[in-house]
C-alpha cells in the first residue's frame, strides 16, 4: 500500500542538462499544486523545500563528463535525503531538477530495498535510454547518463552511491516510451539485458500490454520506483522540457500508466525530473505533470472493484 505520508523534496539543478531551465522545476510542480493533488487521497505532505546544493558553472565538458564535481555533489546530497526519508517510513518526490539527479535517489531507493531484503523494480518513462558514457556522448552531459552509473558504467564517484556497485541490476529496470537512441547506447542496452518498452513496441502491442509486461511479477515485498522524464511525454502535450522527441506517449497512454501502476498499490518513490519552465506555455507542462501525479496516487475516472460500496438505501433487487 501507498505510505500515508509523502515527502517532497526540491532539487533545483540543471546541473547534469545540455539547456539551462530544469532548476525552475520544482517551483512550477508547486505551483501547479502537487501538494493539494495528494492531500486530496488523505495522504500528509511533507514540503522538505530544496536541496541547496552547487551553481551550474556552464563549462565544456572536461575528460568526457560535463559537471562532473557539482553532479557528483548534488548526487550525494539526495541519496541521504532520500534514504532518511524512507527509513523514516516516508514515501520521497524527487521535484527535478535534471534527469542525472536519479542517481542520487535511486542509489538511496536500492540501499533502502538491501537493508530490508526487498525486491526492486524501477520504471524508467522516458524519451531517452540514458545509457551514454563518457567515451559514447558528444556533449558529456550527465543526465543522458544516469541508467549507464546506476548500472555501474561511469564515473567512480556516481556508480557506487549507497556502498554498494553496481546500484541497480539491470533485470530489475524497465524502460518505457523509448525513441531517441544514439547508436553506441544501442549495442550497450541490448548487451546489458535492459528490459526496453520502444515506442515501436507501445505503437504494435498496445500500452495495457507494454505495463502488464513491465508490472510483471510485482508483488507484497516489491518496492516500486518510478522514474518520470516529462519528455517521456509526446511534446504536443509536454512542450515544457529540453530534449523534445516526437512521437511520444498521448495524454491517455500517459494516464493508463500511472493508474496501472496505481492499482498495483506497490508505489514507494518517485522521480519527477526534467520540466523546465523556461520552455513551457502557461505552466501547463506542469500541470499535466502533477495530473499524472494524481493518477498515481488513485484518481480514477470510475470506481474500481476494489473501491466500490453500495450506497445507503441502494437496492440489487
Amino acid at each position: 500500500m501507498i505510505r500515508k505520508s509523502v515527502s517532497l523534496i526540491g532539487a533545483p539543478t540543471d546541473v547534469g542538462a545540455g539547456t539551462l531551465g530544469a532548476r525552475m522545476g520544482p517551483e512550477a510542480l508547486r505551483v501547479a499544486g502537487i501538494a493539494r493533488a495528494i492531500e486530496q487521497f488523505g495522504i500528509e505532505v511533507r514540503d522538505c523545500g530544496n536541496v541547496a546544493g552547487p551553481a551550474n558553472p556552464w563549462q565544456p565538458a572536461v575528460d568526457g563528463f560535463r559537471h562532473l564535481p557539482e553532479v557528483v555533489l548534488w548526487n550525494r546530497l539526495l541519496h541521504d535525503i532520500v534514504y532518511a526519508e524512507l527509513k523514516a517510513d516516508r514515501l520521497p518526490i524527487l521535484l527535478g531538477g535534471d534527469h542525472s539527479l536519479s542517481i542520487g535517489s535511486i542509489s538511496a531507493v536500492a540501499r533502502h530495498c538491501r537493508e530490508r531484503s526487498r525486491k526492486l523494480r524501477v520504471l524508467w518513462f522516458d524519451a531517452h535510454a540514458d545509457f551514454n558514457t563518457a567515451t559514447l556522448t558528444p556533449s558529456g552531459n550527465i543526465h543522458g547518463m544516469p541508467v549507464a552509473c546506476l548500472c555501474g558504467h561511469g564515473p567512480q564517484e556516481l556508480i557506487g552511491l549507497g556502498g554498494h556497485t553496481p546500484v541497480l541490476n539491470p533485470r530489475d529496470l524497465r524502460q518505457i516510451g523509448i525513441r531517441s537512441v544514439d547508436e553506441g547506447e544501442k549495442h550497450r542496452v541490448h548487451d546489458i539485458g535492459i528490459e526496453v518498452f520502444d515506442m515501436r513496441f507501445i505503437d504494435e502491442m498496445g500500452m495495457r500490454h507494454t505495463m502488464e509486461l513491465a508490472l510483471a511479477l510485482i508483488g507484497p515485498d516489491t518496492h516500486l520506483h518510478v522514474s518520470l522524464d516529462v519528455d517521456f511525454l509526446d511534446p504536443d502535450i509536454a512542450p515544457g522540457v529540453g530534449t523534445t522527441v516526437r512521437g511520444g506517449p498521448t495524454y491517455r497512454e500517459a494516464q493508463l500508466c500511472m493508474e496501472m501502476i496505481a492499482d498495483t498499490g506497490r508505489l514507494a518513490s518517485l522521480d519527477v525530473v526534467e520540466l523546465n519552465p523556461a520552455l513551457d506555455v502557461r505552466n501547463q507542462t506542469a500541470e499535466l505533470a502533477v495530473d499524472l501525479i494524481e493518477s498515481l496516487f488513485g484518481k480514477s475516472t470510475l470506481m474500481r472493484k476494489s473501491e466500490a460500496t453500495t450506497p445507503p438505501g441502494y437496492s440489487h433487487q
